[in-house]
């Protein structure tokens, strides 16, 4: 086939906070990851193995973040998830006779069931509770090019004073994806696309070849991109390439008003059976007796009113395939514009996160399936492809120096570093400190010694997570998010004081690493201020010393 005038890179960010409660039966904030499991990752496997068996030729890239998944491998979360969907295919068989006599909700009733029952199957049956292994089939496959991440999200500039810590997020990220996916990372995806300028010299440390940055990092870049947004620069210190995300086609998805996921044809997200019916009816499925989104939602958006119509499934999906054609007929367009003043295809880089497809957006798997196959079958305009086979395609790029920037509102820290938030970092700063000073001090500890400077290091980690903050700023479950922060730094605080004491309470660390549990493997070093860390880019997976648990 000719080359195309132009190419697409589609980049997933699939990322949830660690969210695991093993000292309580029930746990509100697990159905996060239950909710993305069912509305978003499975549908999106669907896509996927709808499109290999179709024979359609498809190029993505998404990232899975560490904490992500570290909760999809663990079996007490997994366990709890069959228990969720059990309870949802209930749920829905009651909604299927209490519909009875209410035709469109008895048909929308039918389809929930029907989506759970297969969730199920899924799950249980064809993945084996194990969906890191079917993202990675495709990842050997050469179709899915999953990227690493921070061990545990955290906001990289906001970091900057100690670099130690910025490096043991970058190390023990690109160590978690060696792990997780059986081979070295290429490309990184910064934590809320935030970037930082020294931060690409740790990128290139362990082997990092390209991370993604917001549009303004590349348009404000020194020098000046020639081509702005449509083609990748290398960092002038590391080598390493940033791509940015492109305005016009971010906007036709993620925009509150213009987006597509505003439509009115579309399923609405904030009616939902949990918050509508009563509440007696509701209490066997509810945890805790709190009401919470059940999945099951009946009405379209309709309108900018509070009156709502039931969903149309099927105008719903025709909404979802002419916005595909729009979004391909954009793009085209585009790409015609600029491959005319162009040397080379330009390319489009389009990422948004993962949890938008299914849970936000619920036809937005359907959408990106329609799209894919519009790319592959009807057009030779544009080709779908990665950021890694760009540049192999496409080695020589300008040598520029983005600029510091994040996708945040406003586009650098305002989101991290608000009133309502930024009691944590003088915390977090004086930890990190901390954290450094004891990876120096302990050479050789002991045996319960080094599990407990492991242990502080994950509640460090864990207490850097950048969620706890966008909630906070954000306004919901802020009090979730305060309590973590604030139960991390705690438990840090006191491993400091033991460790410095001599005198670690073995019952009470073992409590903390059974309920913390993410990364079995760390080792503390990677702290240490001569940067020895054992963990540097080519060393085959599995190089860290092992964590006496």
């Amino acid at each position: 086939m000719p080359e195309p005038r132009g190419y697409l890179a589609l980049v997933l960010h699939a990322h949830l906070p660690f969210v695991r409660h093993p000292e309580q039966a029930a746990f509100l904030e697990e159905d996060w990851l239950f909710e993305a499991i069912t509305e978003c990752y499975l549908p999106l496997l669907s896509v996927f193995e709808g499109l290999e068996r179709d024979g359609i030729p498809w190029k993505l890239t998404m990232s899975v973040t560490p904490t992500l998944a570290a909760m999809l491998a663990d079996r007490l979360l997994a366990q709890r998830y069959v228990r969720h969907l059990e309870g949802l295919v209930a749920l829905a068989e009651q909604e299927v006779r209490r519909t009875s006599t209410q035709a469109p909700f008895q048909r929308l009733a039918r389809m929930y069931l029907e989506q759970f029952a297969k969730a199920r199957r899924a799950f249980v049956d064809k993945y084996r509770m194990d969906l890191l292994s079917a993202w990675r089939k495709f990842q050997d496959a050469g179709r899915l090019e999953i990227m690493a991440s921070a061990a545990t999200h955290g906001y990289l500039p906001l970091m900057d004073p100690n670099r130690h810590a910025v490096r043991a997020q970058i190390a023990v990220g690109a160590e978690s994806y060696r792990r997780t996916f059986g081979q070295n990372p290429i490309g990184f995806w910064l934590p809320e696309c935030g970037y930082n300028p020294p931060d690409d010299r740790l990128l290139a440390r362990y082997g990092i070849r390209y991370f993604i940055t917001e549009a303004h990092g590349l348009l404000h870049a020194r020098p000046n991109p020639r081509w702005g947004t449509l083609a990748p620069v290398y960092c002038p210190d590391s080598g390493v390439a940033a791509f940015a995300r492109d305005l016009e086609s971010s906007k036709q998805v993620w925009s509150a008003t213009e987006g597509y996921p505003g439509d009115y044809d579309y399923r609405e997200f904030y009616r939902d059976i949990g918050h509508d019916l009563d509440y007696e009816y509701l209490k066997p499925w509810l945890k805790g007796g709190v009401r919470k989104d059940t999945g099951i939602k009946y009405y379209r958006i309709t309108g900018p009113t509070p009156d709502k119509q039931p969903y149309d499934p099927a105008a719903a999906q025709n909404k979802a395939a002419i916005h595909a054609g729009n979004f391909l007929f954009n793009r085209q367009r585009q790409v015609e514009y600029w491959q005319a003043q162009m040397e080379r295809p330009p390319l489009i880089v389009a990422p948004y996160d993962a949890e938008l497809f299914g849970h936000w957006w619920f036809e937005g798997p359907k959408w990106l399936d329609f799209l894919i196959r519009k790319i592959a079958c009807d057009q030779n305009i544009i080709a779908l492809t990665t950021p890694s086979e760009y540049l192999a395609r496409f080695p020589k790029n300008e040598v520029a120096q983005p600029s510091m920037s994040s996708w945040g509102y406003k586009g650098y820290s305002e989101v991290w570093l608000a009133g309502a938030n930024d009691w944590m970092y003088p915390h977090l700063l004086k930890a990190a400190d901390r954290m450094v000073e004891l990876a120096d001090r302990f050479d050789s500890p002991d045996p319960i010694a080094r599990r407990a400077l492991n242990q502080a290091a994950r509640e460090l980690l864990l207490a850097q997570s950048s969620d706890w903050a966008f909630i906070m700023k954000s306004g919901t479950s802020v009090q979730y998010a305060e309590r973590r922060a604030k139960d991390h730094l705690g438990r840090f605080q006191r491993l400091y004081e033991q460790l410095i004491a001599g005198q670690v309470d073995a019952q009470w660390l073992a409590g903390l690493e059974a309920r913390d549990n993410l990364f079995p493997w760390i080792d503390y070093r990677v702290y240490r201020s001569d940067g020895a860390t054992g963990m540097e880019a080519g060393e085959p997976a599995g190089s860290l010393a092992l964590a006496t648990l």
